[in-house]
């Protein structure tokens, strides 16, 4: 990304020695990053380099602004006023302002060497791993310990998966048939990352399924359907709480309102409602809104036979 970015490639990478990277990784993981490092450079021309062990100071001058980048957001950040982003695309608009506006004091500098610099091939290298995965009974599949659900159509099937920094996206053949954000899973915990479309038909069929579901908060798509989920169930039977829920989760995947679904939730519960499916139906469309009724004269049938028989006296 930074290469594309920059609009041309250096002759020379230069990083650390990377302990920190291999660490805790098997030797055929370190040879497949290895190996996948050489590709990246050939496929761009670099040459790479590294910093001598045990030479921290040759860090300095690069690790530095990791520094003053971290100290620039911050301030960004008072002066903002707040932290709370409506999606991570948001916060990803705001870091690159912050990186502009700072990267716009070198561009003279910049300029200077970019002359030096050669071209960029043709196409970017790849930019993501890949992995073949098994479409479980369960809905999804397992990967890396995280479990990404699929359409209920594509269980027994086996998926291509590749796995970029921020997301991973599922094939059939060469059919694109899902993208999740990627999550990662830590310490050994298992992760779930399920999309509510995916499973909201069987639900329907089995509305109590969604009290003892393992990863029922992750089917929440807003956090305005969290809090209606609480207020259902601290306020009524589990039975009738899912059964309430599960047509909230229903009508914003049938009717395509999701978002606005989540507006008229809120509206309820700051009221002191708990929200029904059927009372915000008719709040979205209200009998003013329906088509006016338009009359529509017949022609009479006896004025058809006194056409025809005009046609057979001509």
């Amino acid at each position: 990304d930074a290469l594309w970015t920059l609009g041309k490639v250096p002759g020379e990478h230069r990083t650390d020695s990377l302990s920190a990277a291999y660490k805790n990784l098997s030797r055929e993981q370190q040879d497949d990053l290895t190996e996948r490092y050489r590709d990246l450079c050939r496929h761009y021309g670099l040459r790479a380099s590294r910093n001598n062990p045990g030479e921290a100071h040759e860090n300095g001058a690069v690790e530095a602004h990791n520094g003053h980048l971290k100290d620039a957001l911050e301030q960004a950040l008072i002066l903002r006023g707040s932290r709370d982003f409506p999606d991570v695309a948001s916060y990803q608009r705001f870091v690159d302002e912050v990186v502009a506006r700072r990267n716009a004091m070198r561009r003279d500098d910049l300029a200077a060497e970019l002359r030096h610099m050669h071209r960029l091939p043709r196409q970017r290298t790849a930019d993501f791993t890949e992995r073949i995965v098994t479409v479980l009974r369960t809905g999804g599949f397992w990967l890396r310990n995280v479990f990404y659900s699929v359409p209920s159509q594509l269980i027994g099937h086996r998926l291509r998966v590749h796995i970029h920094d921020a997301r991973i996206e599922a094939y059939l053949g060469s059919t694109h048939v899902v993208t999740h954000p990627r999550r990662r899973a830590g310490d050994g915990a298992r992760v779930h990352v399920v999309d509510y479309r995916h499973v909201i038909h069987a639900l329907k069929r089995k509305p109590q399924a969604l009290a003892g579901s393992m990863y029922r908060d992750g089917l929440f798509p807003r956090s305005e359907y969290r809090q209606a989920w609480d207020a259902l169930q601290a306020s009524l039977p589990q039975k009738d709480a899912c059964k309430r829920m599960v047509a909230l989760l229903a009508m914003a995947h049938e009717e395509g309102c999701e978002a606005e679904l989540a507006g008229l939730i809120a509206d309820d519960l700051r009221a002191g409602r708990l929200p029904q499916a059927d009372a915000l139906r008719r709040r979205r469309r209200p009998a003013t809104d329906l088509p006016p009724d338009v009359p529509v004269a017949l022609t009479a049938p006896a004025q058809f036979d006194a056409l025809l028989s005009q046609q057979e006296g001509a």
